[in-house]
């Protein structure tokens, strides 16, 4: 077994061990090269299973062809992989033994959302709210924390899948512990997690120009960016895609939209291209165009850094042609201000962010501030590990895990549990 792994792990001379060592230490030799254990471990695990019942755009359930977190994820991961296999025909930099490893990839695409709360982004700043003195709440800190120490359970205890090093690097969006962020809002790692850092990087400090902040947040390996450039395709053509079926975005409001923007003759001609397809119920099709006309447009170019010499991961760079990038925005805006930031999605994002900081708010009463409460409103093994724990990051950081992990359903059932009066009959429990 031993020397087939190695075969895999040989075959491809774009990575060396530096990229495939493992967080611990204790990956044994497999039939499989280190990045694919990678990607079969996320997929087998709860964390990414509960990605279905977590909402994308529209909350998970409400209709049954609307995409959740999980076929987002799906969708990220094949255009992730179909970028790798264009860039390998395409760039004169990559040849047939020395290539960007479609199963990182698509493991990094797998897990870029494991970390998010329910209901999307505003479950996101509401949780980052209220751990504010405990060292914040971040998506992305937050997927590397199930990675490296809670993605399994067992014994009572949780732990981490021992990730790769590449696979680490290239879930890493951030680079900014919460301690150096100067807003402290969002796009930062706990402090915690300067250890994990430290492995991803050798121990090499970072140069003096990529401080902490947008700078150093903006240090991707080219694994990220390729994940990164997929997200961003997925969400600006699917999710338009469910927007449409969904009512939100229509001819008259795109017509609206466009006369408040400055938009450049080509920008204009991809609305109208769009609304075109809208007048002849060809939507899918013409965004399925769009979305491999984004992928042919990222192209492969070298570039030196800190990192360069270490490992080929950050010897080269993701750069987009910029009538493709043109295209994308103007996705991505209609999205935004017709879907996102339309009442109804509003609406129900304020209904999520009241339930959440009410259920952390009742779990933090019990657990931290009325330390001799009998309550016992976590599951049991869990309940434990809190009681037990004397300091009250820990304590708060557990409760956290346990809020972030809830489905939109559950966490809702959660909250008709411990705050509505008119719940509660033992058939709530069945």
């Amino acid at each position: 077994m031993r020397e087939r792994n190695q075969y895999l792990v040989d075959h491809n001379a774009f990575y060396t061990d530096f990229d495939y060592a493992d967080l611990d230490g204790k990956r044994q030799a497999d039939y499989r090269s280190p990045f694919q254990q990678d990607r079969d471990r996320i997929i087998h695990t709860s964390a990414f299973r509960r990605l279905q019942a977590k909402t994308q755009v529209f909350l998970s359930g409400e209709y049954d062809f609307y995409r959740t977190r999980l076929t987002h994820s799906i969708e990220v991961a094949q255009i992730g992989r179909s970028i790798c296999y264009h860039l390998k025909q395409a760039s004169e930099l990559l040849r047939t033994d020395f290539y960007i490893d479609p199963d990182l990839v698509e493991a990094i695409c797998l897990t870029h959302d494991l970390g998010h709360p329910p209901f999307g982004h505003a479950g996101e700043r509401s949780l980052n709210h209220m751990l504010a003195k405990f060292g914040g709440f971040e998506g992305n800190a937050q997927t590397l924390r199930i990675i490296t120490k809670t993605i399994y359970a067992s014994g009572g205890l949780r732990r981490g899948m021992s990730p790769s090093r590449a696979f680490i690097d290239g879930v890493l969006k951030y680079k900014t512990l919460h301690r150096d962020h100067p807003e402290k809002d969002r796009h930062f790692l706990y402090d915690d997690q300067e250890a994990i850092l430290d492995f991803v990087y050798d121990k090499v400090p970072f140069p003096d120009d990529l401080p902490p902040g947008k700078a150093r947040n903006g240090f991707h390996s080219i694994e990220c960016q390729i994940m990164d450039w997929a997200d961003d395709t997925a969400y600006s053509t699917n999710d338009l895609v469910d927007g449409i079926n969904a009512g939100y975005i229509t001819i008259e409001g795109i017509e609206r939209w466009a006369a408040q923007q400055d938009l450049s003759p080509g920008k204009q001609k991809h609305l109208e291209d769009l609304m075109k397809a809208i007048r002849e119920q060809k939507v899918e099709a013409h965004l399925g165009f769009a979305i491999s006309t984004l992928i042919h447009g990222a192209h492969l170019v070298e570039r030196t850094g800190f990192m360069s010499d270490r490992t080929q991961r950050h010897r080269y760079s993701l750069e987009i042609d910029p009538t493709v990038h043109a295209q994308r925005e103007v996705y991505k805006g209609l999205a935004i201000d017709l879907v996102f930031r339309s009442p109804q999605v509003n609406q129900l994002e304020y209904k999520g962010d009241r339930m959440l900081r009410q259920i952390f708010q009742v779990l933090m009463e019990n657990y931290l501030e009325k330390s001799d409460s009998h309550f016992r409103l976590l599951p049991t093994t869990l309940e434990g590990q809190v009681r037990a724990e004397e300091d009250s990051q820990a304590k708060a950081r557990l409760i956290a895990d346990y809020v972030a992990g809830m489905s939109d359903a559950f966490t809702q059932k959660t909250y008709q549990r411990l705050c509505e009066s008119g719940f509660g009959s033992i058939g709530d429990f069945v």
